[in-house]
């Protein structure tokens, strides 16, 4: 991997860490608006308000729908992290091996 490409590499690398970190907080904060909606949604169970029941089971599925693509997003965004390290390890690699190779050839 040329100076180029790995600056490019280490650039991109960066980029994904923040998305990373920007949807892991996004995933917490979804997991307690679903949790808050949970509390709710028993609450009004317990004192047997059918109305708010229904309206509140609507929002916790709406908030756990929304939960799932966040922690979808998040998912994706760790694998595209590993590859692209994976990547760039793979390449410091090789570039080792060649020079390495080319020193022997060097030598015989």
């Amino acid at each position: 991997m040329r100076s180029a490409e790995r600056i490019v590499s280490s650039a991109r690398l960066g980029e994904l860490y923040e998305c990373s970190a920007l949807l892991r907080r996004t995933r917490q904060r979804a997991e307690e608006i679903v949790n808050e909606a949970r509390a709710l949604l028993a609450e009004a169970e317990h004192y047997g308000d059918p109305i708010r029941v229904l309206a509140l089971n609507a929002q916790l599925e709406e908030a756990r729908a929304a939960y799932r693509r966040i922690l979808q997003a998040y998912t994706t965004i760790c694998r595209k992290i590993a590859e692209e390290r994976s990547a760039i390890i793979m390449a410091q690699v090789e570039e080792t091996r060649t020079a390495m190779n080319e020193g022997l050839s060097g030598v015989a």
